[in-house]
């Protein structure tokens, strides 16, 4: 069973993963540069915030992004650009080694095994228990692939955009199998609209209704949470 760590604020999350991070950067050396999966969305923001100010080296690293719209990557929303502005433009990795996926899904599990797999990936998770863009009733045995977003991801998603009718209604997401075999998971989870959702993926039923549960089975995962 999962233990969830609580933290009095916002900031002491985003801190403490910044942390873990850091130790990897710490850690790696030539032969065996690190490899993360990382997300979008509101909750990292704090993350990538304390990573600029460390000013760490990012020239080894190589991140995959857990998912990606479809939609123009030059879009004010896509993922690719919500990466850039928050993260990428301000260190100092090369644009070469930061992935997104997109329709070629096999090249992008291809270029995750080339690269010896992934040494930690961060996750968020949704209202109601998704993912990555791995919705309810998503096979655990998932890989990358192109997904209907539901109503509720819609409705989550439609406070980036103009309107709920500008969400797009498709993405491009990482799947669970897949996620599964990244040596290290950490999740973060913010806000008391998540922490019910996030309890029950934790220590309720593991179920393909609630995706997030399948990462009770996972031998380093960590779940982290702030009000």
């Amino acid at each position: 069973m999962n233990k969830v760590t609580q933290f009095v604020s916002y900031e002491k999350m985003s801190k403490y993963v910044a942390n873990i991070i850091e130790d990897i950067f710490k850690k790696s050396f030539r032969m065996s540069f690190p490899k993360l999966v990382l997300p979008t969305g509101s909750t990292p923001l704090g993350l990538y915030e304390e990573l600029v100010k460390r000013q760490l080296d990012w020239s080894n690293i190589t991140t995959f992004n857990l998912d990606e719209y479809i939609i123009n990557p030059n879009h004010l929303q896509s993922y690719y650009n919500f990466m850039r502005m928050n993260l990428f433009d301000k260190t100092n990795i090369y644009p070469n080694s930061y992935n997104f996926p997109d329709r070629n899904t096999q090249a992008y599990e291809d270029k995750i095994e080339e690269h010896g797999g992934i040494d930690l990936c961060i996750l968020g998770i949704g209202t109601n228990g998704h993912i990555a863009f791995n919705e309810p009733d998503t096979s655990f045995e998932s890989r990358t692939r192109v997904v209907d977003l539901s109503d509720q991801t819609i409705k989550d998603n439609s406070r980036f955009f103009d309107t709920e009718q500008d969400v797009p209604r498709q993405a491009i997401t990482m799947g669970l199998g897949t996620i599964m075999e990244s040596k290290r998971i950490v999740l973060m989870a913010r806000g008391k609209n998540k922490k019910d959702i996030l309890d029950e993926a934790m220590f309720g039923r593991i179920t393909e209704e609630i995706p997030a549960s399948i990462l009770q089975t996972h031998d380093n995962m960590e779940a982290f949470y702030c009000d």
